[in-house]
């Protein structure tokens, strides 16, 4: 089946719930056995990693229904639901490290998951070293160790949007035997096919595209047939499930994902290409416009493009010139995530974060996430936005 036929069917079981189309929301803990013999043959089961309802944590037939759907779509063997994103790609750094190991992760990584290392995992004896999105390929084979157990990349990279050599760069982790965990929440479970490309964890942030509505936090991470005792076990241990409501919420997003994005995807390259006419913008920093350095690589894996990109513009606007575009915009509201039906916009400041390759920092920042409003008013918003940016620098 194509994807879209998988996003309508996947996942369904109306003749195990009484005809409904969609699977309940199951809000349980105790699951009540009708005998011990039953008991035992439930935990049993769930020992052989059968998808057998034993305890609300453990999963219900809505959670194995919502992280089967994104695992087939996906290309992976098995998937598991946390209760954020952020969660997720802890939960799969977890999954592949123990004291002593040391880890590779790309210097654009989505924030949080640099804090975790940097708090987190240093306290349990895990060493990161982040390295620059611009490295080649030799220099990147150069920075594996012997105790290097995992590479942690985001392609897009987070606010900068550079684009890795995936493939590639899994074939050389996986010779000197390490494991590659992808967050792939730009390219989604349908833009991006981590597996095919190589990846043995590939991590979402639900709480975005796949959810679509700006209503739920969610996560989720994929893995290989050899990773996934790694990923389940670390998460039972630690209990980090998600909850049915958010699950819930996932999976009905999911049936509208091969509608919503190439809705995304149009009108953010039309308003990213319309902003690379404007004379204050100096760089749109989207890979899918052919202009992008990372766009020969977008083209080569990807099948799709987001919403979300930034824009750079002249270093002069200053800090109240800037505010003034952005304060007053209508349509644009000003907050963190993405991936809703909203237009959002942030300045993004990668300069404070990054340490293994420094952010030029030509100028102001900007990133915009490109939801489902018509692009002429985003357009309009964005032209009255500048003309303010303009009067207020004088």
């Amino acid at each position: 089946m194509k994807d879209e036929t998988k996003l309508a069917t996947l996942g369904r079981d109306p003749d195990g719930h009484h005809g409904a189309v969609n699977i309940p929301v199951y809000r349980a803990s105790t699951i009540l056995q009708p005998n011990l013999k039953a008991l035992n043959e439930a935990y049993a089961a769930r020992g052989r990693d059968e998808q057998v309802t034993t305890y609300g944590r453990a999963g219900t037939p809505l959670t194995y229904a919502f992280e089967n759907t994104v695992a087939e779509l996906e290309g992976g063997y098995r998937a598991m639901a946390y209760p954020s994103g952020a969660a997720a790609c802890s939960g799969a750094i977890m999954a592949a490290t123990k004291t002593g190991d040391h880890i590779l992760v790309i210097d654009t990584i989505y924030g949080p998951s640099r804090h975790f290392c940097d708090t987190v995992l240093k306290r349990m004896g895990v060493e990161t070293e982040y390295f620059k999105p611009t490295l080649d390929l030799a220099g990147f084979k150069a920075l594996l160790r012997p105790n290097t157990t995992l590479v942690f990349i985001e392609s897009p990279g987070s606010l900068t949007f550079e684009m890795l050599d995936v493939p590639a760069m899994c074939e050389i982790a996986h010779k000197h035997g390490a494991k590659v965990a992808i967050d792939n929440t730009w390219g989604t479970p349908l833009y991006f096919k981590s597996f095919s490309h190589g990846v043995d964890f590939s991590v979402h942030a639900a709480t975005k595209y796949i959810v679509g509505h700006s209503d739920a936090m969610l996560g989720i991470v994929v893995a290989t047939k050899e990773s996934w005792p790694q990923l389940r076990d670390t998460a039972r241990a630690i209990g980090a499930n998600a909850g049915p409501d958010e699950v819930y919420l996932g999976l009905r997003g999911i049936r509208t994902m091969a509608v919503r994005l190439p809705r995304h995807m149009e009108s953010g390259i039309t308003v990213a290409d319309w902003l690379r006419s404007r004379p204050e913008v100096t760089a749109v920093l989207h890979p899918a416009l052919p202009q992008d350095p990372g766009h020969a690589i977008w083209k080569r894996d990807f099948l799709g493009a987001c919403g979300l990109f930034s824009f750079e513009i002249q270093k002069k606007y200053s800090d109240d010139a800037v505010a003034a575009f952005v304060d007053h915009l209508e349509l644009f509201g000003i907050g963190y995530s993405w991936g809703g039906f909203e237009s959002l916009v942030t300045v993004a400041k990668p300069h404070a974060i990054r340490t293994a390759e420094p952010w030029r920092d030509h100028g102001p920042l900007l990133r915009l996430h490109i939801g489902l409003e018509d692009t002429d008013d985003l357009i309009a918003d964005l032209k009255a936005g500048f003309d303010r940016l303009n009067k207020a620098q004088g």
